[in-house]
Parts: C-alpha cells; sequence; structure tokens
C-alpha cells in the first residue's frame, strides 16, 4: 500500500486549490475525529454505508460543513482514505503555512501562558527564528520552569530541567 503521506498530498493540494486557507479550522477538526477509533471502526465495517459514515462525521462537527467540505469528505470516505485525514490536514497547514510565509511552533510550557504573555512571547520568538510563526501551547510540568520552543527542526530550550542537565554534565565532566 501506498505510504499516507503520498495518498494526502493531492488531497491536500486539491481542497487548498478548492476552499483557500479558510478549510483549515474544519478540517483539522475531521483530522481529529479520524483519529478516533470507535469511528474508524464503524467506518471500516463492511456492513456501514458511505452515506453513515459521512452522517456521523458531520453530526459530530461543532460548526457543520460548508459545500466545499462536504463535497471533499464524501470524496474522502468514498475512496477508503478516512486513516489519510490527519496527514491530510498536516499538508494543508504546510501548503497554508507555505502561502503565508508562516511556520508552526510548539511552545512547551510547565505552566498556563496567559494571552498577553503569549503575544509578548511571539514578537521574541518571530524576532529569535526570523520568521512569523503560528504557535500553539502545550502544557509539559516536568519542564519545572522556562520554555522549550520547537519550531520544525529547530528547538530553543530555555527550561530549567535543561538548565539543570547542562550543569550536571558540567559537574560531571
Amino acid at each position: 500500500m501506498a505510504e499516507i503521506a503520498t495518498i494526502a498530498r493531492p488531497y491536500a493540494e486539491a481542497l487548498f486549490k478548492a476552499a483557500g486557507s479558510d478549510a483549515a479550522a474544519w478540517l483539522d477538526e475531521l483530522a481529529a475525529l479520524a483519529v478516533n477509533e470507535q469511528l474508524r471502526q464503524f467506518a471500516d465495517n463492511p456492513k456501514t454505508l458511505p452515506d453513515q459514515v459521512f452522517s456521523l462525521m458531520t453530526g459530530l462537527l461543532k460548526g457543520g460543513l460548508p459545500d466545499k467540505g462536504q463535497n471533499f469528505l464524501r470524496a474522502v470516505i468514498e475512496n477508503g482514505r478516512l486513516e489519510a485525514l490527519p496527514e491530510i490536514a498536516a499538508q494543508f497547514r504546510a501548503l497554508k503555512n507555505a502561502q503565508q510565509g508562516a511556520f508552526d511552533a510548539v511552545v512547551y510550557s510547565a505552566f498556563e501562558v496567559d494571552s498577553a504573555a503569549l503575544a509578548d512571547l511571539s514578537g521574541v520568538l518571530e524576532k529569535r527564528f526570523g520568521r512569523k510563526l503560528n504557535l500553539q501551547v502545550e502544557l509539559q510540568p516536568d519542564l519545572i520552569g522556562g520554555i522549550r520552543v520547537v519550531v520544525g527542526d529547530e528547538v530553543l530550550d530555555t527550561s530549567v530541567k535543561a538548565r539543570l542537565e547542562q550543569m550536571k554534565i558540567a559537574l560531571t565532566a
């Protein structure tokens, strides 16, 4: 069987051409639904019709689907590509970011980050990395304090945990 990324690429490109970057919100929601194991079992059942899977998924969406989204979801389900939805969403995000000249960044923090601090942090990180960033915050209490930022394959680690590791290496060397 072909690799998921190879399967997902034409879907992501077609959706990006048809719906533009507006599809990002509902596509992420569809991708989140597609990883649900119970939904996947239901969809993989030979007795389940594609219309039943479509109805279930659209019923679970919070904001509903526009016409282009409904057509896209029908095509994905009818072609048996539900498992590729998360990869389609990832490749769609990459296309959207390339168009906007932005990059996804994950900020790992030991504590909640309020919106004002996140806005300040965004400005500092954009200067540091030299590009526009779309920040996503994830809690990681084992960092003890500080933050760890991952942008593509670059990592900026200013956490207390990383500093303690550096001290440990320095003391044992």
